[in-house]
This record gives C-alpha cells, sequence and structure tokens, in this order.
C-alpha cells in the first residue's frame, strides 16, 4: 500500500524554497534527500528561514493553502529599530499594505515583543548592523500567508524586518531542529498537530484516499 510521505525541515536562511535549481542560488535539494515526487506546502522566501512541511500529499497542501482553513503560523522576527508599543498595537489591529499591485488590509494578529529566542544561531551570512542603531525582536502569529507579508508589516510600522523565522504552523514547530535538519512524522502525528479534525469532510475524503493506498491519484 502507498503511503504519504511527511517531513519537518528548518529552511537555512538564502535557500529557495524548491527542488529546481534556479539563477545558481541554493535550493531544497542542496539540503534534503527526499523522494522526487515530495515538494513543500507554501513557501518561505529565499531570505527567509524557518519551518516547511513537504510532503507528497496533495490534498494536506490544497488543505494548508486555502484561505478558508485557517491556521496559526508564528513568525520570530529581527526588525531594526526600538520598535515601540504603538507599532505593536498597528500590527495587532492590522495594516494596509501592497499586495501585487493591490491595497489590502491584514487581519488582526497576535504581536508582541520579546527578547533574542533561546538557541537561536547567528545567522550565515551574518545580518550587517548599522552602528547606533538599536535592533528588536518580535513574536507575530498570523492566521494568512500573503507574499511577504511580515516583511511588508513592520516596514509599513516603521521597522524593517533584519531576520525572519518561521517557528511554527499549528503545533508543529522546529524546537530541536536546526538550519538544515530534517525530522519525518506520520500522516497521524502531522495531521494531528496540525489539528486538522478528523470529523472534516475534506479529511474524511484524504483518509480514504490514504487508507486505500491511491496517494490521491
Amino acid at each position: 500500500m502507498l503511503l504519504y510521505k511527511y517531513f519537518v525541515v528548518h529552511k537555512p536562511f538564502n535557500v529557495l524554497s524548491q527542488f529546481t535549481t534556479q539563477d545558481g542560488k541554493n535550493t531544497l535539494k542542496d539540503f534534503f534527500d527526499v523522494p522526487v515526487n515530495v515538494y513543500p506546502v507554501g513557501r518561505l522566501d529565499y531570505d527567509s528561514e524557518g519551518l516547511l512541511i513537504l510532503t507528497d500529499d496533495k490534498f494536506l497542501n490544497d488543505y494548508l493553502l486555502n484561505p478558508l482553513h485557517k491556521h496559526e503560523r508564528e513568525y520570530w522576527v529581527q526588525v531594526e529599530g526600538n520598535i515601540t508599543s504603538e507599532a505593536i498595537d498597528q500590527l495587532i489591529k492590522g495594516v494596509t499594505i501592497n499586495i501585487n499591485g493591490k491595497m489590502y488590509d491584514t487581519k488582526q494578529c497576535f504581536a508582541e515583543r520579546i527578547s533574542q529566542p533561546a538557541g537561536i544561531n547567528e545567522r550565515n551570512p551574518p545580518i550587517r548592523y548599522r552602528k547606533n542603531i538599536p535592533e528588536s525582536w518580535l513574536r507575530l502569529i498570523l492566521t494568512e500567508g500573503k507574499n511577504r507579508q511580515v516583511r511588508k508589516m513592520t516596514a509599513k510600522v516603521g521597522f524593517p524586518t533584519l531576520r525572519l523565522i518561521r517557528y511554527r504552523i499549528e503545533k508543529i514547530t522546529i524546537t530541536d531542529l536546526l538550519p538544515g535538519e530534517m525530522k519525518i512524522l506520520s500522516h497521524t502525528e502531522l495531521y494531528n498537530l496540525l489539528q486538522i479534525k478528523k470529523d472534516n469532510p475534506y479529511v474524511k475524503i484524504n483518509d480514504r484516499l490514504w487508507q486505500g493506498g491511491t496517494n490521491g491519484k
């Protein structure tokens, strides 16, 4: 019986969220050895780091990318400047950003200032700091994922992003995963951590296909 495969990876900085080479840049293929039919669910920008899910489960991919099925994405964000309470309040309430040439009002989210997260190694290559300009760390939790949304949000309130790490999707995290490392999860483990309910009609269809070994084809 064919079974879907699920991998949780910590994408390093300056790596494309794809397996095909482009312009000589590093890709997932340079770090992760997975079967040929496995692809990332969604993406992280080339200059962002952190959690990616790799799978050949097309139903999971469609589910997580469908904006109707909201799920939490937690980011650790280093910004330039000593961010203010007013700026954080603006992020929480939502700001207007440009998405593909159209103005978009971001949904309410969770935002708070934090100390530098424990276990975060210096980025390779390191961030080029500007002398006499402080930096801050934020914890942002969104339920949407527009193109370069976090960077556009922090820039909108006057504090450009220096470093962006996706730490969590629902209950899946990169805890204990260094950049370039990977772990394998089972179908049940992954769906439980994503808090996708078994009574969801969408999941029932997926489960029948998965148990029957059709691999969604």
